[in-house]
This record gives C-alpha cells, structure tokens and sequence, in this order.
C-alpha cells in the first residue's frame, strides 16, 4: 500500500511539486531539496529528501544564522502546511519510509537514546505518526518518544488509517508546528536518566 500510494502521489501532485520547486528557487534559492542522512528501519541510514524551508545566511564568521533567522516566508508556510515533506514520497516508494511510522530523525540523536527510545527504530520511520497527530512540536522530546514506542507496540492497518485521517485535519488546523519559543524544534541532547537505585518520577 504504501509503494501504491507513493507512486499515484508522486503522478497526481508532480504539478504543485513543480511549482513549489520554482518558488522555492525563486524565493529561498537553490538547491531546491534539502538532503540530509537520517536513521530509518533498524537505525540503517538513507537519504531524506524535503524541500527547503530555510536560506543558507550565515553571520560575519561564517556561522549558519539561527533558524529563527533562515527560516522564510515561503519555508514557515511549507512547514504548517507540511507540503515541504512531499518529496519524502519518493522515499515511501523506494521502501526507506513508510507512509505512517516514527518520524525520522537526526543521526546524531542514536547516540543519546535511551534503550526504550531506541525501539522506535524497529520499523519504518514515517511520513506522518501518532505523535505528529498527538501535538505535534507543540509536544516535548520526551512527549514524542513515548507515542512512538506506544505505535511500535501496537501498530496496525487500522491505527495507520486512523493515523493518515486524523494527520489531514491537523494539516487543515495547522497546529503545533514549532516548540514554544522556538521557529523549529530544539535540538535533543538526551533523556536525564534516574540516578542508581532511584526511579523516575511520574511525570
């Protein structure tokens, strides 16, 4: 279902592919596609494809600006609308996604996750999930891992359809779309581990 789907998705949306692509080289500059390494089914990597949301500006130094600082017109609208993920499609088709599954992530996060948080890794990452329907960036890290693991448990064709109908009205409602105080997401560094002989508390 999900190669199926992908290829009439790719046919059917290759004119909005094509101008987004010519206002994002107009607007944002080229290359078009925003290509990063990121860890898919069992941690292996492959090549994410996403259109681009931000510039490349950089400070006195040489520095990449904040992405408060990059981040476009144009890409702040890609983002809520999720139309900058479109591309990831060709992903789904060449099997490195799947339609619904964890987020992929950066590469850099494998070596700060918890063995419990690594179990998202355990299936396709997706181009929607339970925790972009649950709250989106509106949710902390820890927020997000824990819906993850819970679709890894119990992932079906069901909670998949339930996942995809409730991902388009939350794409309508444009919710969540940046953590609070921040244009993006923060960066993760880790889960704070209960020291030996203690246990977490209840959140």
């Amino acid at each position: 279902m999900d190669v199926a789907v992908a290829a009439v998705g790719l046919l059917a949306l290759s004119p909005l592919l094509m101008v987004i692509g010519v206002l994002s080289a107009i607007f944002i500059g080229r290359p078009i596609l925003f290509r990063q390494q990121r860890p898919g089914l069992g941690g292996e990597p492959f090549m994410l494809l996403k259109f681009r949301t931000m510039t490349d500006r950089k400070d006195s130094q040489g520095k990449l600006l904040g992405d408060e600082d990059r981040l476009t017109r144009l890409g702040l609208f890609l983002r809520s609308t999720s139309l900058d993920e479109l591309p990831e499609l060709w992903n789904v088709l060449l099997g490195d996604m799947s339609l619904v599954g964890p987020r992929p992530l950066l590469t850099s996060y494998l070596k700060v996750y918890t063995p419990e948080q690594m179990q998202r890794h355990e299936v396709r990452p997706g181009l929607t999930g339970l925790a972009q329907v649950s709250g989106r960036n509106a949710m902390s890290w820890e927020e997000k891992f824990e819906c993850d693991i819970q679709y890894v448990r119990n992932h079906s064709m069901w909670l998949d359809l339930k996942i995809l109908w409730q991902t388009f009205f939350l794409v309508l409602k444009r919710d969540g779309i940046a953590a609070e105080g921040h244009a993006t997401m923060p960066l993760f560094s880790g889960t704070e581990q209960p020291a030996e002989g203690t246990e977490r508390k209840a959140a």
